[in-house]
């Protein structure tokens, strides 16, 4: 049986090695028996590319903030840092000062990933098929690319398991590690006989944050995405039906990159209350 699985593990990873190998830096070959452990540096790309986006705009705004007539843009980044601003102070009440810049970072990348999900499914993977073909050799439906980062659950996971330390590290900051142990292992029973059953309890609790949180992200816009595409399949129809989606995508997108946010502020501020 260890040997069996040792195999099924080792042809797997190789499947994954030939799947990036074969695709180039770009691309991922879509190996068909890779499974799970296909590597997907198309989302890593996308949503490097997209942080860098935040980044030098937020970074522009800033350095003409103080010359001339603020334009369109820049009041659109105020709106958001405003809203993001009074959402952290409302909830967090100012106990540490890092909250507010990483609610922004968070919700702005959030949004921005979810929001390749308004550009139509078959554009970005007809490109990338091209360019996977004339620049790379390959045959086009072998070239696979995720086009919404936020719909490949190692993105999803990947950011909230950074939450997830984050809540730790400030939790044993806060507490001190006695404290942080307390709170694992004398609540909501308060008594030494129920330390096992309030461990359980309260590492399921801790745990259940950046799982929900994952989950929670990755299943809206998965779920979306998969809409979109079964929309495309219906022929003539899928226009209208495509924008009234697209309609209702307005909210959802926005509303997912808040909730992630705001569940952020959440967690974040319960790690810094000290029991």
């Amino acid at each position: 049986m260890a040997a069996d699985t040792g195999s099924y593990i080792k042809h797997h990873l190789t499947n994954a090695q030939m799947c990036v190998n074969d695709g180039g830096i770009a691309f991922n070959k879509a190996c068909a028996d890779a499974g799970f452990w296909t590597v997907h540096v198309d989302t890593l790309g996308w949503s490097i590319v997209l942080g860098l986006i935040f980044l030098m705009t937020f970074r522009s705004v800033a350095k003409k903030a103080t010359t001339g007539v603020p334009g369109k843009l820049q009041c659109a980044v105020e709106m958001i840092v405003d809203f993001v601003d009074k959402s952290v102070k409302e909830t967090f009440h100012g106990k540490n000062a890092l909250i507010a810049p990483l609610s922004l970072t968070i919700f702005v990348w959030v949004l921005l990933m979810n929001a390749m999900d308004w550009v139509p499914v078959d554009w970005i993977p007809t490109i990338a098929g091209a360019i996977g073909q004339y620049g790379f050799g390959m045959d086009p439906h072998d070239v696979y690319i995720k086009s919404v980062p936020t719909t490949d659950m190692n993105m999803t996971f990947a950011l909230s398991i950074g939450v997830f330390f984050l809540i730790i590290f400030y939790s044993i900051k806060v507490k001190g590690f006695g404290g942080f142990m307390k709170e694992l292992t004398l609540q909501p029973f308060n008594h030494w006989a129920f330390i096992p059953v309030n461990f359980i309890l309260e590492s399921v609790t801790l745990i259940a944050r950046p799982v929900s949180l994952a989950l929670r992200l990755f299943g809206n816009l998965y779920a979306g995405e998969l809409i979109f595409i079964l929309i495309a399949t219906i022929g003539l129809f899928q226009l209208p039906v495509h924008f009234l989606w697209a309609a209702f995508h307005l909210l959802v997108i926005p509303l997912q990159a808040f909730i992630f946010m705001m569940l952020t502020i959440v967690y974040l501020s319960l790690a810094h209350e000290d029991h």
